[in-house]
């Protein structure tokens, strides 16, 4: 008989755990030529509107913000930077996230960061009891309560897809 792999758990799994906070974990295929949120939902048979992909930012002061819209949406720079009180967002290069977040592209989690960053996430959150995102890894997802993350994360929830 063969052993079930165990899962190894993530800076996210980790933290929220100690934080008692109830989550799913979700494991998919990864496709090195398709790392959109978009292909995982669709892997998954997830609605696309309930998955939530992460994207860092710079501030205008060099300081960094975390935005976290539906997998389908664009970020609207301009709304995230008046949701979080900064005069100006741009989206941070994919060469610096690893030594700022601690996370990878395609894996990247507002929740276990190398340190916490001012936090926005799309008001389409409340639509849903329950709401995908990374879990830290490629490959992984983890299932929360918006309201359990947004509590969690200590974001603001704004309309910032245009």
């Amino acid at each position: 008989m063969a052993k079930r792999e165990k899962l190894q758990k993530t800076n996210a799994m980790r933290e929220l755990e100690r934080a008692g906070i109830a989550f799913d974990v979700r494991t998919y295929e990864v496709d090195e030529n398709d790392l959109s949120g978009v292909h995982v939902a669709e892997q998954l048979g997830e609605e696309p509107g309930q998955g939530f992909k992460t994207l860092v930012c710079v501030t205008a002061s060099g300081g960094h913000a975390v935005c976290c819209i539906p997998v389908a949406e664009e970020l609207d720079l301009k709304a995230a930077a008046r949701a979080l009180g900064e005069k100006s967002l741009v989206m941070m290069h994919v060469r610096d996230l690893v030594s700022v977040t601690g996370y990878m592209r395609g894996g990247c989690s507002p929740v276990g960061m190398k340190k916490r960053f001012p936090t926005v996430i799309d008001e389409t959150c409340e639509l849903w009891d329950e709401i995908f995102i990374s879990g830290g890894r490629r490959g992984i997802q983890l299932v929360i309560a918006p309201t359990d993350l947004v509590s969690f994360v200590g974001a603001t929830v704004a309309a910032i897809t245009r």
